[in-house]
């Protein structure tokens, strides 16, 4: 990881490191990470190398023990440089190489995300929208969660393209918005709107 370490929150941190939120928080609850890897004073927050360890340790789970893996994260962060690829530990040789290559992929995604989300108060009340449209990135998140086929939900949005609707599904998985979110449904392909009447009620119920 090249890139000047950054504050992550708790969803923004699961999506770097490749794991649930729920596991995030463990992180902390647990003590798993040394101190120096979060805030946990007033609202939590990551450092963006603390991904790393978090990808390691429960990706690593079904091939070393509890004390294993915080032992090689002991031992990782001991060192002067915090971009240990290798550690020796006794006649074990764990490499996290490819666990810092994950986590700086995946960084690079939701920066990616982020810089496609554009927020303007002239723009739908400042509804996060795709850049260059007025397409609401929650909206096209909440049909890609729904399991909406992704030719459905490009034809429902034309001026998208794939990449930008994956973007999209990601910035709302680092980004969820607070309270029940509203929900979006997509007509069948072919489906016309007959008629927008409702149905009154009647004074009398």
């Amino acid at each position: 990881m090249d890139a000047p370490t950054e504050t992550l929150t708790p969803a923004e941190a699961a999506v770097v490191s490749g794991v649930s939120v729920r596991d995030v928080h463990r992180v902390i609850d647990e003590r798993i990470l040394p101190e120096n890897f979060y805030d946990a004073r007033e609202a939590r927050f990551f450092k963006s190398n603390a991904c790393v360890f978090i990808a390691f340790y429960f990706g690593a789970a079904d091939q070393l023990t509890s004390d294993e893996r915080q032992r090689t994260i002991a031992l990782a962060t001991s060192v002067t440089s915090t971009s240990t690829k290798v550690v020796q530990d006794g006649f074990l040789t764990i490499d996290l190489a490819p666990f810092w290559k994950g986590v700086d992929e995946r960084l690079l995604r939701l920066n990616a995300a982020r810089a496609q989300v554009a927020i303007d108060e002239e723009i739908l009340s400042g509804t996060p929208v795709i850049k260059g449209t007025r397409v609401p990135v929650y909206d096209v998140a909440a049909s890609v969660a729904a399991g909406i086929p992704m030719l459905r939900i490009l034809a429902a949005y034309p001026s998208l393209n794939q990449e930008q609707v994956e973007l999209a599904a990601l910035y709302a998985d680092a980004n969820p918005q607070r309270g029940r979110p509203r929900q979006r449904i997509i007509p069948p392909a072919g489906a016309k709107i007959i008629t927008s009447r409702r149905k009154l009620r009647s004074s009398a119920q």
